[in-house]
This record gives structure tokens, C-alpha cells and sequence, in this order.
């Protein structure tokens, strides 16, 4: 290694360290390649743990029947609807949070963060009701037959219920991202999953005086972590471990920000709300084909997660920079950092889909020894992460749009992705031309490469840079 390579490698530790740490950064001057890697390794490390828990839970549930998988999948379609609202009201909270900050207005920022958590709190007590009182009617809304209903309409019901701390966890990490403190969104996630993957087989199988709870014990154990990463969250705002601190006097009703985070969120409700009802109907195409082929399915989608969270994570660095620089009177900047984010993450996911196309079977077969669920898990891999290297700058794109505070823009591209062709096409592909799962599968990879070109040609346009919020 030459004396050059040996200083860049040194400098990349100290800025991974900088970036684990969580040292302050002014992320509207200087390098705009190292505010990428300080912004994007947390908030990797922070998906990267997410799908890590997601993989180790299905790992778990697996060992328990086919039944408990596909409970799994078709609670989790319908948790992605409340995935929605809250990712829709995080991208509303990112993008106010991110402007203050770029604006050096910290007030601003802290009012915007305490108008969000009162909003989300509201909508997850009243969809927590909902699941509490008909987790059975939603599991036989999403096709379930009768006996996979008694077994698992628990684990619907804990995990529904509960949902607040999904919620919260998305909208308090959101306002540390926007702030630019995503090592201490990362710290939280961690906390979170770490004790899920502690909690999890000692719910699900027993352990002592714990009993085991089957598939209601993973749900247990997930919002027990979750629950404790979100009382965390909130010694952190209100101690002030990050640029962001709260008090009990900043939690009244501010109509004007609450109403301007309203009208962000909005697009990014409705923007996620279109990509999850899309998924669910697709879920609920897949029950057409059994349990088995829903299982393998499920799997499928919890692997390909482990990849897709951590891109996530680098299109959420796009995000806050877009944000901040915007709110610095700096759209060039924003636009720089934009494309190369989106060069990084594609240059990640290709790797990663070469990896899924030639070891696929070896990687469902790790999750089930069943032939028909590795058979079918192992084609939706392989079909799906063709497309990765568009899902790459379809991300990035995406949420520098919504970082810009225009979730207006990719709110209307999923309506016509999602709902005027994906669904159609997948239902003719699957059910009408009897190509089965596969033009389910294919529908997807279709229209995710669709969503990444017709992003790039409005993004090139530039209207996003005059966008206030």
C-alpha cells in the first residue's frame, strides 16, 4: 500500500469513527463526498440492523410452522399501511427538520419535531383500537384460511396494537436524521433490534418462567424493543444529546407548524400509502397460491429487506442533504450530492444482485427445507433483484424529492407506477395468463425500473429547488 492509499484509508477510519460517534457536522460546506459517508454510514448501519432483525425473526417464526411464516407476511402487508403514515409523516418531519437546520433556525426545528410526535401519536392510538378489537377480520381480509386465522391472529393483534412504537421510532429518528444526528438514529435502531433478536426466542420458544407464545411471541418480543428504543428517543430529545431538545412546555398544539407539517406529509402519506396498498393487494394475489408459495414468498421479501434497508439508508442521506443545503440557499450543491449518492448505492445494490441471482436456493433454503417454499422463494429473489441497479437510483431520487419537501412529485409517479400498472399487470400476468407467481414477480421488477427513469427526467427538470416548506 502506497504512503497515498495509506492516508485516504486513514482518513476514511477517522471519518467512519466521526460518523459512529456522532460528532456535529455542517453538512452544507466542505466535501460533499465525506457528508455522504457521514450521513450514510449511521443510517446504513441503522437499516443494516433493521433487515439483520428481520432476517433473525423469520428465522425463528420459520421453526415454528409454515403457517406462522405466512401469518408473518400478511400481518406485515397490512403493518405496511401503517409504515406509510408514518414514513409519510417522517418524510414531512426530515424535510422541515432538515430546512431549519440548513436555516440555523433551531427553534424552528424543535416546534416541527414536537408537532409531528403529538400528530403520529393521535393516528397510531386510533389504528392500535382497530387491530386490537378485529386482528381476526384482517387476516381474513388478506385471504387467510381458517386455521392459519386461529394461529395467528394473536401476533396481528399484539403487533397492531402496539403500533405507536413503530410509529414514534420512524418519526423520532426521522427528526434526528433532518437534524443530522443520524449516528443517534442509529444508536436507537440498535438498541431496538438488539433486544428483539435477545427477546424473540425467549418469547416464541420459552424460557424459565417465560412461556412459550409461538408467532404471538415474536410480536411481543418486537414491540417490547421497540417500546424501550422509543422511551430512549425521548430521554435523548429531552436531556439534549442531540441538536435537537425538547422540553414538557414544547408540547402544545402550534396550528401553523402542525399544519405545515400536514401539508408535507400529505404527499408523503399518499405516496406510501399507493406503494403499500399496492403491496398488499399483490400479497393478497399471492394467497391465491397457498400457504407454501406465500411462505417462500414472505422469505423472499425479508431477505431481499437486508439489502434494500441499507440502500434505504443512503437514499435517506440524500435526503438530509438535499434538506440542508436547500435550506443553506445552496440547490447545486443539493443536486451534486444527489447524483452521487445514487452512483454509490447503485454501485452496492448491482453487487448485491449478482450475489441473490447465483446463490438464491442456498439462501431460502437456509430459511426452510420445505421444496416448494425454497423453490418459489428462490425465483421471487431472483427475479425481483434483477432489477436492483434501478431500485438504486429509484430510491435515491425518490427521497430527494421528498428531502426537497416535494412529495408531491413521487406521490403522483406511485399512482400511475403502482396502481395503473403495476396491479394490473400483475393480476393479468399471475391469475388471467396463468403465469403464476412469477408474473407477480416480474410485475414488480418492471415497475420499479419504470419508477427509476420516470424519476431522473422530472428531477433533471429542477423544480424541486424552488420548493418551500
Amino acid at each position: 500500500m502506497t504512503k497515498s492509499s495509506q492516508n485516504t484509508f486513514g482518513r476514511y477510519i477517522n471519518y467512519l469513527k466521526q460518523a459512529i460517534t456522532g460528532k456535529q457536522q455542517d453538512f452544507t460546506e466542505g466535501s460533499i463526498r465525506k457528508a455522504i459517508f457521514m450521513l450514510a454510514i449511521p443510517m446504513i448501519l441503522e437499516m443494516l440492523m433493521e433487515s439483520t432483525f428481520a432476517l433473525v425473526d423469520i428465522i425463528f417464526v420459520s421453526r415454528v410452522s409454515v403457517n406462522a411464516v405466512a401469518t408473518v407476511g400478511l400481518t406485515e402487508s397490512v403493518i405496511t399501511l401503517i409504515y406509510a403514515v408514518a414514513i409519510g409523516l417522517s418524510m414531512a418531519a426530515t424535510a422541515v427538520v432538515a430546512r431549519r437546520t440548513g436555516e440555523k433556525d433551531h427553534e424552528g426545528a424543535a416546534k416541527a419535531a414536537t408537532q409531528a410526535i403529538i400528530l403520529g401519536s393521535a393516528i397510531a392510538i386510533i389504528i392500535g383500537i382497530v387491530g386490537i378489537i378485529f386482528p381476526k377480520e384482517i387476516l381474513g381480509l388478506m385471504g387467510g384460511e381458517s386455521d392459519l386465522i386461529e394461529e395467528g391472529y394473536g401476533y396481528t393483534r399484539i403487533l397492531i396494537g402496539g403500533n405507536i412504537t413503530v410509529v414514534l421510532l420512524f418519526l423520532i429518528n426521522a427528526v434526528f436524521r433532518g437534524a443530522g444526528d443520524a449516528s443517534v438514529a442509529m444508536w436507537t435502531l440498535v438498541l431496538s433490534n438488539g433486544l428483539n433478536i435477545i427477546l424473540d426466542p425467549l418469547f416464541i420458544f420459552g424460557w424459565g418462567f417465560i412461556p412459550a407464545y409461538g408467532v404471538d411471541g415474536a410480536a411481543i418480543a418486537t414491540t417490547i424493543g421497540r417500546g424501550t428504543a422509543v422511551i430512549a428517543q425521548f430521554m435523548i430529545l429531552f436531556f439534549g444529546w442531540s441538536r435537537i431538545k425538547l422540553g414538557i412546555k414544547d408540547f402544545v398544539i402550534r396550528l401553523d407548524v402542525m399544519w405545515n407539517l400536514i401539508k408535507v406529509s400529505l404527499g408523503g402519506i399518499g405516496q406510501f400509502l399507493i406503494g403499500t396498498s399496492s403491496w398488499v393487494f399483490l400479497m393478497r394475489i399471492m394467497s391465491e397460491f397457498g400457504s407454501d408459495v406465500l411462505a417462500g414468498y414472505t422469505i423472499s421479501i425479508r431477505v431481499m429487506m437486508f439489502t434494500l434497508m441499507p440502500s434505504w439508508g443512503m437514499s435517506n442521506a440524500a435526503a438530509t442533504l438535499v434538506g440542508q443545503n436547500l435550506g443553506a440557499k445552496q440547490p447545486e450543491r443539493a443536486e451534486i450530492s444527489v447524483w452521487k449518492t445514487g452512483k454509490y448505492n447503485a454501485i452496492f445494490m448491482i453487487s448485491i444482485s449478482l450475489i441473490y441471482l447465483v446463490f438464491a436456493k442456498y439462501i431460502i433454503g437456509f430459511f426452510s427445507d420445505d421444496s416448494t417454499v425454497v423453490e418459489y422463494g428462490a425465483l421471487s429473489l431472483q427475479v425481483i433483484t434483477a432489477g436492483y441497479v434501478f431500485y438504486a437510483y429509484g430510491m435515491v431520487i425518490i427521497q430527494a424529492f421528498n428531502g426537497a419537501g416535494d412529495t408531491k412529485t413521487p406521490t403522483i409517479v406511485n399512482f400511475f407506477c403502482f396502481w395503473l400498472f403495476q396491479l394490473p399487470v400483475a393480476y393479468l400476468a399471475a391469475i388471467t395468463l396463468d403465469f403464476g407467481p412469477v408474473g407477480v414477480f416480474t410485475a414488480i421488477t418492471v415497475t420499479e425500473t419504470l419508477i427509476a427513469i420516470w424519476g431522473i427526467i422530472l428531477f433533471k427538470k429542477g423544480k424541486w429547488k424552488t420548493v418551500e416548506v
